[in-house]
């Protein structure tokens, strides 16, 4: 069921998973992809020579590498006979052996990159033959034809999928000037021209498809001539090729005896260094421990034990004394108001997420703030195109959030704007239109002083008592008595409103005549019971601060009138502008056709320059009073926050990285 008012953390279970040293490396490998594990510091001891033992562990590892390297050139399966040789190798000093392995692999090390030199090129020339190849059949273009950038044109050439082209054809026939087509099994070769301005657009859509760009080289050939070339050169380098895994295949037999004893000798090394560590810990086993949430619980074991052959998985529901990392599970629509929270503070486990909540009021507060139909499609079109960048071009799944709430507060915003028929103030009367309500209703209330600011004080009303009634409830199921009978009497006391009102400032409200006869005594009592409820909750100092409980309620709800104060202040500077506008378009001192368009002109630059900045006052003071609302006078009464947000060990895959001198 959709939480509607608060919702609650997912369960999580304390896990500790106990394996062999031998398989600590797999261990954590498998916890990383599977990506649900909130790792918790262990305790560990830590002798002197741990860190030396580690780092000689280490190098073994590497030297074991290079003679895996070295024997991977071995084609055929040998029997090498060590006999006792390898004790000799093995009880000579570590540092010899490192000296002589790294001095035999350096041999091996530089034909290697030859071949991985030449394999790269070999690679590349037979994509670029098969690829071009097609192209010929329609074309015999020079190559820097393939891959110019001017100052208005570009052309390149992008492979991908047919079904991939088929699907893009018409988004791309938007952008490209021209273009040709060959098919190459079950891939098309697109050679595109187009405008440098929509390059990026071009590529975006290619390589968001599954495409690339085909490389192409730097050579004053025709395509033509460029593959026949290509034909013999590919030709030489597989001889080359083969030379060299040849060559490196001789020397891996010529030292096939040394290379075995060094991986003998190392292997032996690094056992021992196996058991050094677990000396130095005073342990034998290799201990990871942290929080996995419960509907994941299954699938982690099952992942643990099919992948590590000695594990041991103990499971239980976390103590009162523990304090879990939290996980919070609002449904897509609610999730951007995470960030709002979470500006206040992580809810902690056995708290309430109050993130619907503050959903609703914080759209609607923005929404009611801005109101208006331009400002709200320049907040949308912000986040869209300007965020990423004007926050440093971080993706991040924060960001992607954020982006999310602007476009749901612009949303609100752009709803009530075209309901009370706001555009850019009151621009239409430029235009002749008189109105553009939609309900005449909500713009009598919201571009009305008087009735605004009636609006955001019962908006207020409802909104603080909500707090307090979550409030009520978390008392009652902490049993804070202190805090049950100040919120009950905060309830009773407000029954006086309608007394209040109709003594002191004349307002008969509709209601039955012997509520006005009742409400003074429900309120006396409210008022005994917050003293009560304060003494409980402060003690003596309580026989003071149950003043404050009072006054803070009628400051609470007063504060809400500042929803009337942006959102008047909004539509009222928008309309001053355009009165401006008007105003100066007919003050130019110029007579005829010159003065028209000059006046025209000082208008249109005065409401450019006057709405962008009422715009970003506007979205500025509408976020920052929303949060405000949402802090001080909702939150405050009933959440703590500061829980541990959720951080799993996982492998956190980019689809991109920027990379750089300035990366």
């Amino acid at each position: 069921m959709m939480p509607l008012i608060l919702n609650s953390p997912e369960s999580m279970v304390k896990v500790r998973v106990m394996t062999l040293k031998d398989y600590s490396e797999q261990t954590f490998k498998t916890l990383h992809k599977v990506g649900v594990l909130h790792v918790e510091a262990g305790k560990e001891l830590k002798p002197v020579d741990k860190a030396a033992v580690e780092s000689q562990q280490k190098e073994a590892s590497e030297l074991l590498t290079f003679v895996g390297n070295m024997l991977s050139y071995i084609t055929e399966k040998q029997q090498v006979s060590l006999g006792e040789d390898v004790e000799v190798i093995y009880t000579r000093p570590f540092g010899e052996i490192g000296k002589e392995v790294r001095s035999l692999y350096t041999g091996f090390a530089e034909l290697r990159e030859k071949t991985v030199k030449i394999d790269k090129e070999v690679r590349e020339l037979t994509e670029q033959k098969k690829y071009l190849g097609p192209l010929t059949q329609q074309h015999d273009l020079r190559l820097r034809d393939l891959k110019f950038r001017g100052g208005y044109l570009f052309s390149r050439v992008f492979i991908l999928s047919t079904e991939a082209y088929e699907t893009l054809h018409n988004q791309l026939e938007k952008y490209l000037l021209g273009s040709t087509v060959a098919t190459e099994e079950n891939e098309t070769v697109l050679y595109a021209i187009g405008k440098v301005e929509n390059q990026e657009t071009i590529e975006s859509l290619i390589t968001n498809a599954g495409g690339r760009v085909l490389l192409i080289p730097d050579e004053d050939l025709t395509l033509r001539g460029f593959l026949e070339k290509t034909e013999d050169k590919l030709h030489r380098l597989e001889e080359k090729l083969i030379k060299l895994y040849e060559e490196l295949q001789s020397k891996a037999k010529l030292e096939l005896k040394d290379i075995a004893l060094f991986r003998g000798a190392l292997l032996a090394e690094n056992e021992r260094l196996s058991v050094l560590a677990k000396a130095c810990e005073a342990k034998y086993v290799t201990l990871i421990e942290g929080w996995i949430p419960e509907n994941n619980i299954e699938s982690a074991i099952l992942e643990l034990k099919e992948n590590i052959d000695y594990v041991f998985i103990d499971t239980r529901k976390p103590e009162l004394t523990e304090e879990p990392p939290t996980k919070l599970k609002n449904p897509g629509g609610l999730k951007p108001f995470q960030v709002v929270v979470n500006l206040f503070g992580v809810p902690r486990y056995r708290e309430w997420d109050p993130t619907p909540i503050v959903a609703y009021s914080f759209a609607l507060f923005f929404g009611l703030m801005v109101a208006d139909v331009v400002y709200a499609l320049g907040l949308i079109l912000v986040g869209r195109f300007l965020l990423v960048k004007l926050l440093g071009g971080s993706e991040s799944e924060e960001m992607k959030l954020f982006q999310r709430l602007i476009y749901i507060c612009g949303g609100v915003a752009l709803a009530m704007g075209l309901l009370t028929g706001s555009y850019l103030g009151d621009v239409y009367l430029f235009f002749g239109f008189e109105n553009l309500a939609i309900v005449a209703g909500v713009q009598q209330a919201l571009q009305s002083p008087l009735t605004f600011v009636i609006l955001a004080i019962m908006i207020g009303l409802v909104h603080v008592n909500i707090a307090h009634v979550i409030a009520l409830i978390k008392g009652v199921k902490e049993r804070n008595i202190g805090v049950i009978l100040s919120k009950v009497g905060l309830f009773s006391l407000q029954f006086g409103i309608p007394f209040i009102l109709y003594t002191m400032l004349r307002v008969d409200l509709p209601l039955f005549a012997p509520i006005y006869g009742i409400s003074p005594y429900v309120m006396i009592a409210g008022v005994v019971l917050i003293v009560v409820g304060s003494l409980k909750q402060s003690g003596r100092l309580g026989a003071m601060l149950w003043l404050f409980d009072i006054t803070g309620l009628l400051g609470d709800v007063m504060s809400y009138s500042r929803l009337a104060g942006v959102g008047l202040a909004t539509f009222y500077l928008a309309s001053s502008f355009n009165m401006l506008a008007r105003l100066f378009s007919g003050l130019v001192p110029i007579p005829g056709i010159a003065g028209v368009v000059g006046g025209t002109v000082l208008a249109i630059v005065i409401l450019v320059i006057g709405h962008l900045i009422n715009m970003l006052l506007s979205f500025i003071t509408g976020f920052v009073h929303s949060l405000r609302l949402c802090f001080v006078e909702f939150l405050i009464k009933f959440y703590e926050g500061g829980g541990i947000q959720y951080s799993p060990f996982r492998l956190r895959k980019r689809l991109s990285v920027a990379v750089g001198a300035k990366s």
